[in-house]
């Protein structure tokens, strides 16, 4: 799909791999909508790249729809969905203080996984009624897993069952998707430089970047925009999840 004046949602798109994305498609000429629960972090990336910021719980069923339609009645129709938005949490399953705060392990799975298929959904559902491209394609969406859903550390249970769920999700959804023209794929990034780990200390920073076989560094945000834009671009790819991550492979801990 040529992305030049193409609609298209990023979510967690105020920071991250979802800001650097947003610029990238910007930079391709597509009307981006800045989705972000956080209003300065969107209104600022949209303001950068001459898009319009949305805020936006992507779990909430009837406060994405309500953003999905505005922006589609701002920026007309969306074709693209790339979903970055997420959280993250360290806890044990059982630590020292006894047995995981359930509610938090909820949030996690409600955020990263609800929310990626609460977008899917309801942008797909928008997608099926466009009018097809060239190819019979109407729409791309994209999704962000991690390395944890394959190669999940200790006191990743919740954030790595969130994101095996996400990839889990990639095939069915594209095989579903595949009768309408939309293509479904899936990123499992491993060590970007993102703000989480830009404020750990420098030496935990080349500890972890060390860890990456080739090249040993942390991942730039630039660089998961890079394959997010060829996932857009590249009309074969299809209901694949793709590791960018330096052939690294985790450790227990």
């Amino acid at each position: 799909m040529n992305l030049a004046g193409i609609t298209a949602i990023v979510t967690g798109a105020g920071s991250g791999l979802g800001a650097a994305t947003a610029r990238a498609m910007a930079d391709k000429g597509a009307k981006v909508a800045v989705f972000d629960i956080n209003p300065k972090g969107a209104n600022e990336v949209a303001q950068s790249i001459g898009g319009k910021a949305y805020v936006c719980d992507v779990a909430d069923a009837k406060g994405a729809a309500a953003a999905i339609a505005q922006a589609q009645n701002d920026l007309g129709a969306v074709r693209v969905l790339v979903n970055c938005a997420g959280i993250a949490v360290a806890r044990r399953v059982v630590g020292r203080d006894g047995p995981c705060d359930l509610a938090e392990f909820e949030k996690i799975i409600r955020v990263n996984l609800v929310g990626s298929f609460n977008m899917m959904r309801l942008a797909g559902a928008e997608m099926t009624k466009h009018e097809p491209l060239a190819g019979g394609e109407r729409g791309v969406i994209v999704s962000t897993a991690s390395v944890a859903a394959f190669e999940g550390q200790i006191g990743q249970a919740a954030y790595s069952a969130s994101k095996g769920g996400i990839a889990a999700l990639t095939l069915p959804v594209a095989r579903e998707f595949a009768q309408f023209g939309i293509r479904v794929l899936t990123i499992a990034p491993g060590l970007f430089l993102t703000p989480l780990l830009a404020e750990l200390p420098e030496p935990a920073q080349k500890s972890l970047a060390a860890s990456v076989p080739f090249p040993p560094r942390l991942g730039d945000p630039s660089e998961f925009a890079a394959l997010a834009l060829h996932c857009v671009e590249n009309g074969f790819l299809n209901g694949e999840i793709i590791r960018l991550d330096g052939a690294l492979r985790m450790a227990p801990k």
